[in-house]
């Protein structure tokens, strides 16, 4: 099944991301390698794809995991938590409708 993971940063978090997006950016592309990555972004703070110093305030994953638990279990494990990126992380159940 397919869940959403959605995490907001805590503020002026850019500078923490900056340090952990290198190992962040390799466990999402193991989820693609294995085809499991439906999607993945940063929220930006701005109307804008480049925020610049406005920076971020949350992300977005949709993947396939085999359950709720190890959903989260994924999620609690992201190197953005470790360093102190999200201030929170909410995973959900998603049903993909379209496309």
């Amino acid at each position: 099944m397919m869940y959403a993971i959605y995490s907001t940063d805590v503020e002026n978090s850019t500078p923490l991301r900056q340090q952990a997006r290198p190992d962040h950016v390799a466990r999402l592309e193991q989820l693609r390698d294995e085809g499991r990555l439906v999607l993945a972004g940063p929220l930006p703070a701005v109307d804008s794809n480049d925020p610049g110093e406005a920076g971020f305030t949350g992300s977005l994953v949709v993947a396939e995991f085999e359950s709720l638990q190890a959903a989260q279990q994924w999620a609690n494990a992201d190197p953005y938590v470790a360093a102190g990126v999200y201030e929170s992380v909410t995973v959900k159940p998603f049903k993909r409708v379209m496309p």
